[in-house]
């Protein structure tokens, strides 16, 4: 790794802030909430894909933010043919963004990096999420003071991988490109996005997928500490 790194970035959901986790407790709350019978498992197993697919058209600009909250929900019960009321799946839309940070698991390895990197670096966080939530998700996971700057998707305007976010982050923090690195778990937003503007990245190979052999990548956190 080169020895100029000043400053890192990192992105939040799937990378430190365990998403899938968080997202499905949250929905064993609001089913219930709402009465919704259906087994989670089934339900998961669906919508994970279809909420994949959502978060690209909206990093593509493709889907408005209430689409992609609206329209992950109703694929999901088209897909396994269970009839909800549009009234019900607009407040099970709404629930999830006010519920989603009752429950704050970071992944295995969060805090201990963390620790290990603030003393040697300045540490930002570059995020697609939704602004009313990233914040309470870094404050109520108990790691928002890590962290210098917060570049958010819509302060910003745009979605990664436009490269404005990159260069917003960079002007935030104050620092050329080639003094910081990009950490992620989505290849195309985070890792393709980064190096597209000269910005150097390691991909969090949280989706197992296979990356080609010049893309640094690790599969625990704490292997950061063989990069940095």
């Amino acid at each position: 790794m080169k020895h100029n790194i000043t400053d890192i970035f990192f992105d939040l959901d799937h990378t430190l802030w365990d998403f899938d986790k968080n997202s499905g407790l949250t929905f064993g709350i609001i089913f219930k909430k709402n009465d919704v019978a259906i087994d989670f498992e089934l339900f998961s197993k669906a919508y994970q894909p279809i909420n994949l697919k959502y978060w690209k058209l909206y990093g593509s600009e493709k889907v408005s933010k209430a689409n992609l909250r609206y329209g992950r929900l109703k694929d999901t019960f088209d897909v396994l043919n269970i009839k909800v009321s549009d009234e019900i799946i607009h407040q099970l839309s709404k629930d999830y963004i006010d519920y989603l940070t009752t429950h704050n698991h970071v992944f295995e390895g969060t805090i201990e990096i963390l620790e290990y990197l603030k003393p040697k670096y300045k540490l930002h966080i570059i995020t697609n999420g939704f602004e009313e939530v990233q914040q309470s998700k870094l404050e109520k996971a108990k790691i928002a003071h890590y962290f210098d700057t917060i570049t958010n998707s819509e302060m910003v305007g745009v979605k990664k991988p436009n490269p404005k976010m990159f260069h917003h982050a960079l002007a935030l923090a104050n620092i050329k490109k080639e003094n910081g690195i990009m950490i992620g778990d989505n290849f195309e937003a985070d890792v393709q996005g980064a190096l597209n503007i000269g910005l150097d990245a390691i991909c969090f190979n949280y989706h197992k997928v296979v990356l080609e052999d010049h893309i640094k990548s690790i599969n625990h956190l704490l292997e950061l500490k063989n990069y940095l």
